[in-house]
């Protein structure tokens, strides 16, 4: 008797999940032939860079925010994390850095924003700051560049960088 029961709730289960997926109703599909198809392209530039091979550009039709990596293993404490690069913009709005930083298991994030990128922009390093007191030691920093606008950004030769407190 117990198995029969068993048997029928799952069976019961299987119905529903059935009934459910098939009434689905698809309002869109993004189709990934065509990167403008969502409205944001991310690629290598040879032809306009700083330094090196190449510099990212980043082209969207709405504000985004990208991730450019994440660092581990940083031996900082009593001193400042500088997140810097240099970015060219074609902008309808401004473009800064974030930077996100794991703390303890907390997160924490500093932006760029008393200096930004903004409108057309030749090349120009902007940079976010992350203060850690004594006893602080980060165990992750994520590094983004968030784009308030639409347009296309570059970004080239970024560094994070440890200075001393004043």
């Amino acid at each position: 008797m117990k198995k029969t029961s068993i048997l029928l709730a799952g069976s019961i289960v299987v119905v529903f999940l059935f009934q459910t997926s098939a009434h689905a109703q698809e309002l869109k599909k993004l189709s990934l032939d065509d990167a403008s198809s969502i409205g944001l392209t991310i690629q290598n530039d040879a032809g306009i860079k700083t330094e090196g091979k190449a510099s990212i550009r980043i082209t969207t039709i709405w504000p985004t925010t990208i991730c450019l990596g994440e660092v581990t293993g940083l031996d900082i404490e009593d001193a400042r994390l500088v997140f810097k690069a240099k970015v060219k913009t074609e902008l309808e709005g401004e473009a800064f850095l974030e930077m996100w930083v794991q703390v303890g298991g907390g997160q924490y994030f500093s932006k760029g924003l008393n200096d930004p990128a903004k409108g057309k922009s030749d090349w120009k390093t902007i940079q976010t700051p992350f203060m850690f007191q004594k006893g602080q030691k980060p165990d992750k920093a994520t590094l983004n560049i968030v784009i308030n606008g639409k347009g296309t950004v570059w970004i080239d030769d970024i560094i994070l960088s440890k200075e001393a407190l004043k």
